[in-house]
C-alpha cells in the first residue's frame, strides 16, 4: 500500500519533516517514492511553516494512496484540499 506520510529530518529538539509518498512496508525514514512537501514545526513564519504540492497530492490520492493521521490533520488544518 502507498502511503503519504512524514519523515523526520531534523535534529534533537529540532524537528524538520519531508513530506513524501512511500510504500507502507519501508521504515519512517527509509526509501520513498516521491517528495511532495516539508512541514516545519519551528519557524515562525507561517508562509515557511508547511509546503505542499497539491496537484501531486491530488495525483497520489487519485491512484489509491492513503494519507497519515498527521498529514491528514495538516492538509485539512491549512484547507490545501477539498474533498
Amino acid at each position: 500500500m502507498v502511503k503519504i506520510r512524514l519523515v523526520l529530518q531534523g535534529s534533537k529538539k529540532k524537528p524538520f519533516y519531508k513530506i513524501v509518498v512511500a510504500d507502507s512496508r519501508f521504515p519512517r525514514n527509509g526509501r520513498f517514492i516521491e517528495q511532495i512537501g516539508f512541514f516545519n514545526p519551528n519557524t515562525k513564519d507561517q508562509t515557511k511553516k508547511i509546503h505542499f504540492n497539491v496537484n501531486r497530492i491530488q495525483y497520489w490520492i487519485k491512484n489509491g494512496a492513503k494519507l497519515s493521521d498527521r498529514t491528514k490533520y495538516l492538509i485539512k488544518q491549512n484547507n490545501l484540499i477539498e474533498k
